[in-house]
């Protein structure tokens, strides 16, 4: 792996003596013997098929080889989600160093250019090494804190309506050139402090120093960009000079240089000098190509549009959905420092990555239906446009409420807006992307506010953190609601206008609101995942109910329309798998149905064990005997029959993987006899768990280190570590809030963890390097460190 053999115009890191024939144990290959692949060969991230769409761009590498090496660009290519979140999280063996390296090197005349100005350009926050970069970013993160971003939000406010206004009445606008480039860069001198002059200039400089580090500009083209970035340079070492005459007033350049007086070593001039520069690319350039980039999509997809026109609250959700799926942040760089893997690929030491954020936002491994652009998406915030852990982006608050701010002008001012016929082009460069132009078109006289002045003084609240479960929710109509067993209520479920529904993989649930009692329920999709056009779930009404199944056996008809969330899965099946021995008891055949259905649809080996305490009380029965014939054992107690567990698992199988629903005690049972099986043979889901139920005066109160943002938080006996990192407005995910699906887990970096979950295996726990913020705690009442 670390011979190093010439191909064409960049030196490929495979050892080509390994590789004498078209291909080597079914590794890529092309004609000459080269591993790489004839797609990996062809990777151009400056050609329009990439600029125009990154993550469809990049659908194969996601599919068949997701980290593959570009011969074109020099760089390995990161495309899944789990393998760029690694990398992101781990910034010792993947360095940011680079990431604001030229991509394409500048020629001895652009560098002698540059030398003329003085470009000195040093490390800033985005690609500085530790332990450098958490000092300074401790010191200058307050700033950034959704707390301390209130007081921007009425200037957001009143330049996004100063801006509507001058073309309100034209009935036809470039939003990109008339307001989307101007105000996002308004709001970011604001922010930084710098006062609002040079406007033009700044522009003009801010797309240089994009061209400068992510492009591919020709020669020629390089020396006019050198000649901007070096005029970019002196202009911000000007205006630093400026507001060192005055430091005392507000912004966040400002605030760096009170704090270099008690920390010159930490926050230096050069320092200063390279953040006023990076700064105002940060904060402009991202938020004008999202904001861009939303309006596109949300138009181009009328039926949303139309939604959050008539619901404003569910903007927040939509930035975030917007953001994940056509985000202005399409890939991020680091460079490798020691031999290590990612995925099953091994890379040496010294190579460069290009993480393709874009297309991890994509991946069907981590977002149910990737493609499929839904506002209701229950974890679209859960996207890696904004990075993740220690170098996530600081100003991610900051752009939210730009976004959210400037969709609710457009909404409530020009819902009747519509995309032109135009052409969209993008600046060629790997990672920052938005089009250059968005035309869109009204009818003036059709201006709600020309019937209604008054929606004007109209204001929807700004929600900066974890968008609220009302505003991911959705509504369905009952097509049909039978009993299907002994107290066992099938409900089939539609979209009030026939469209589809969101497509799902084995596995996936919904939560279902009961009505206004304020009680939401999670239960398994057991229909068809190729079927679209419902979503069906079968609901054993407990009798130890809380409230839930009990309320929507008693209340819930054909006709009546209910909110649900989701699907969302963390019940998956591993499309690798050779044999599946699938395990349910009672209502647990609702998820391994789906799962028994798609493996007969692969042609996986594959049998059924389904138990209950008779057959009249056992779901889906008819369905599952004519569907699977002799791949269905059924063991009814009532007919003396009992799953025999150790005889049925008495051959460990590296081969077979056994996935498993029911009851807490048939999922016990199944553990002790799985103890000689390989750690990741058994999969289960459970029905409910009371691990994590507080009992404030049992509890301990606790310290959490927020390693990564900088911050201590305190959490008190009555409340969850989820709670108070949400509290906080630290994103994190959060589903169940009851240690059953995973989606909180944060790592652990320090301390003891009183695990109260039933998702990480033995092992896993004994680890002790990661928790479930919704229901784990400090075992002792002490300090634990997070990698947050």
């Amino acid at each position: 792996m670390n011979q190093l053999a010439t191909t064409g115009i960049s030196r490929c890191p495979i050892d080509h003596s390994a590789f004498s024939n078209a291909s080597n144990n079914g590794a890529p290959a092309s004609a000459n013997g080269c591993p790489v692949s004839g797609q990996a060969a062809a990777f151009d991230p400056f050609s329009n098929d990439y600029l125009q769409n990154p993550p469809e761009y990049v659908r194969w590498a996601r599919e068949e080889e997701p980290v593959f090496y570009s011969p074109k660009l020099g760089y390995w290519i990161v495309t899944r989600y789990e393998d760029v979140k690694a990398v992101f999280r781990d910034n010792k063996t993947f360095s940011p160093s680079i990431a604001l390296e030229k991509i394409t090197p500048n020629s001895e005349q652009a560098n002698a250019i540059l030398a003329s100005y003085d470009y000195g350009m040093s490390r800033t926050l985005v690609n500085e090494d530790e332990p450098a970069h958490m000092a300074r970013r401790r010191l200058l993160i307050d700033p950034f804190t959704p707390e301390a971003l209130k007081h921007h939000e009425p200037m957001v406010r009143k330049l996004a309506r100063e801006y509507v206004d001058r073309f309100i009445n034209d009935g036809k606008a470039d939003l990109v050139d008339q307001m989307l480039w101007e105000v996002p860069l308004t709001v970011a001198l604001h922010f930084l402090g710098v006062p609002e002059e040079d406007m033009d200039m700044l522009r003009k400089y801010s797309i240089a120093h994009t061209v400068n580090t992510w492009g591919k500009p020709s020669p020629e083209e390089q020396l006019k960009v050198a000649h901007a970035v070096g005029n970019f340079w002196q202009l911000a070492g000007k205006i630093l000079e400026k507001m060192r005459q005055e430091p005392d007033k507000p912004g966040w350049m400002r605030y760096g240089i009170r704090l270099q007086k008690d920390h010159p070593d930490i926050i230096t001039d050069s320092y200063l000098h390279s953040m006023m520069m990076a700064g105002i690319v940060a904060a402009h350039e991202t938020t004008a190509h999202g904001t861009a980039n939303a309006l596109k999509i949300l138009l181009e997809h009328p039926d949303a549009w139309q939604e959050i026109c008539e619901d404003p609250s569910l903007i927040p959700n939509a930035v975030e959905e917007c953001l994940r799926h056509n985000g202005s942040i399409a890939a991020w760089r680091r460079l490798v420092t020691c031999d290590t893997k990612i995925g099953d690929v091994e890379i040496p030491a010294g190579s460069k990555l290009l993480m393709m954020s874009s297309s991890a936002n994509h991946d069907e491994r981590k977002f149910e239906d990737a493609d499929h652009f839904d506002i209701r998406r229950e974890n679209a915030s859960e996207q890696l446009t904004f990075g993740y852990g220690s170098h996530q982006c600081m100003g991610k608050n900051l752009a939210r409420m730009e976004l959210q701010i400037f969709l609710e002008e457009f909404t409530r001012r020009l819902p009747h807006m519509r995309l032109a016929e135009q052409t969209f082009h993008y600046l060629p460069n790997t990672s920052f992307r938005g089009p250059e132009h968005l035309w869109v078109e009204w009818d003036p006289a059709q201006n709600p506010e020309r019937k209604d002045p008054a929606i004007l003084d109209l204001q929807a609240p700004l929600r900066l953190g974890e968008p609220s479960a009302s505003a991911i929710s959705r509504p369905v109509v009952v097509q049909e609601a039978k009993l299907i067993a002994e107290d066992i209520l099938k409900l089939k479920l539609i979209s009030p206008d026939g469209k589809p529904l969101p497509r799902w993989t084995p596995g996936a649930h919904i939560d279902i609101e009961c009505g206004d009692t304020g009680i939401s329920r999670q239960y398994s999709l057991c229909s068809d995942p190729a079927d679209t056009s419902c979503l069906e779930i079968a609901i054993l009404k407990d009798p130890e109910s809380r409230g839930g199944s009990a309320w929507l056996h008693e209340n819930i008809k054909q006709g009546d329309r209910v909110r649900i969330r989701g699907p969302r899965n963390h019940f998956r099946m591993d499309p690798s798998a050779e044999k599946i021995i699938f395990v349910a008891g009672g209502i647990g055949i609702t998820p391994i149905s789906a799962m028994a259905r798609e493996a007969r649809q692969r042609g996986v080996d594959y049998q059924i064990h389904y138990s209950g305490r008779s057959r009249q009380s056992m779901a889906l029965l008819d369905e599952l005997v004519a569907l699977h014939g002799d791949k269905l054992h059924v063991y009814a107690k009532e007919e003396g029959k009992r799953n025999d567990f150790a005889s049925l698992l008495a051959k460990p199988d590296v081969k077979t993987q056994i996935y498993a629903c029911g009851p807490e005690r048939m999922l016990d049972g199944l553990a002790k006899s799985c103890q000689d099986w390989p750690e990741d043979a058994l999969h289960v889901e459970h029905f409910h768990s009371v691990l994590g139920e507080l009992d404030p005066s049992k509890e301990h109160a606790f310290e959490v280190e927020l390693k990564d943002s900088g911050i201590t938080l305190s959490v008190a006996a009555d409340q969850t570590l989820l709670q108070a990192l949400q509290g906080a407005n630290i994103d994190v995910q959060s589903d169940c809030c009851e240690g059953l699906c995973g989606s909180c887990e944060v790592r652990v970096l320090q301390g003891d963890i009183d695990h109260r979950d039933v998702v990480l295996t033995r092992a896993e726990k004994e680890q002790n390097t990661k928790m479930m913020a919704c229901c784990s705690r400090s075992a002792k009442g002490e300090k634990l460190v997070l990698e947050l």
